[in-house]
């Protein structure tokens, strides 16, 4: 349903099956599109393809770019508005699961065999397990997916007194090199304080956090029809080399495979 008013797409996803073991289907949300906040009696993993995934969790923000997942536990409001396009995949899991998996919403990186078997279910247009060997696979997944590890969030975000204004410059201008010593500097403190405020507040390094935040912005720069050269020089990088090793510690293709396989998804999605 369209509002006018907003011109963007109101999508109810109230009315979804619940399977009886898992089920499995392609999604994409197009531009300007809202989806109300609703819950399920089964959790639901959503992993990106193409695009970032924006969503609200319990009043919660999630964010995932295409390789991770947004885990969403049985019972629990969520909502999202996309202003861009976003292709994903979703495994809804039966109820029976719940007490299975974690029990709160969270950002996963899949493990490369759980990967390796939702691609192969997917490419084989396998939306309910019927067969013996399909079983036998998607008892599997549940397994992996029962020990894989959880983040709160994609890129953290903080309210503290030194991080906070250093992670907004960051934000504005991805491209800034500045140092974690020169921030220091900036807000007359040391590195080594900023260094542990960094592992206490966002759990994870200043130089990872710069990464994630960089590969979101290229991945939508990349979406954009930018070349692999210029999107190196919008995030930060002197040569299209040092970008494409990040891009690909990341993500685990090329940006030029990365742009290939949105097309071939959007081949399957039609």
């Amino acid at each position: 349903m369209r509002n006018s008013k907003s011109d963007t797409w109101l999508v109810n996803e109230c009315n979804i099956i619940e399977p009886t073991f898992i089920a499995l289907r392609h999604e994409q949300i197009n531009t300007q599109t809202e989806y109300k906040s609703h819950a399920h009696v089964f959790g639901q993993l959503l992993y990106v393809v193409c695009g970032i995934m924006e969503m609200e969790v319990e009043g919660k923000h999630y964010l995932a770019p295409p390789e991770f997942c947004i885990w969403i536990p049985a019972n629990t409001q969520h909502a999202s508005f996309s202003k861009q396009s976003v292709k994903f995949r979703i495994i809804d899991f039966s109820q029976k699961y719940n007490d299975k998996f974690a029990q709160r919403a969270c950002v996963v990186k899949l493990s490369a065999i759980f990967h390796s078997i939702m691609t192969d279910m997917f490419l084989r247009g396998v939306s309910l397990p019927e067969t013996e060997q399909d079983t036998r696979l998607a008892e599997v997944l549940i397994d992996q997916f029962a020990v894989l590890p959880c983040q709160d969030t994609y890129l953290p975000t903080t309210k503290d007194r030194f991080l906070a204004p250093i992670l907004q410059e960051l934000q504005k201008e991805p491209a800034d090199n500045t140092t974690l010593a020169e921030w220091a500097k900036r807000y007359y403190t040391s590195e080594r304080t900023l260094s542990r405020r960094c592992q206490q507040e966002l759990g994870m390094s200043f130089s990872e956090w710069r990464q994630r935040l960089r590969y979101l912005h290229a991945v939508a720069a990349l979406e954009k029809g930018k070349s692999v050269y210029e999107v190196a020089l919008d995030v930060g990088y002197s040569s299209a080399s040092a970008f494409i090793a990040m891009f690909q510690q990341i993500s685990g293709v090329t940006p030029d495979r990365f742009r290939l396989k949105e097309f071939i998804v959007q081949g399957n999605l039609e």
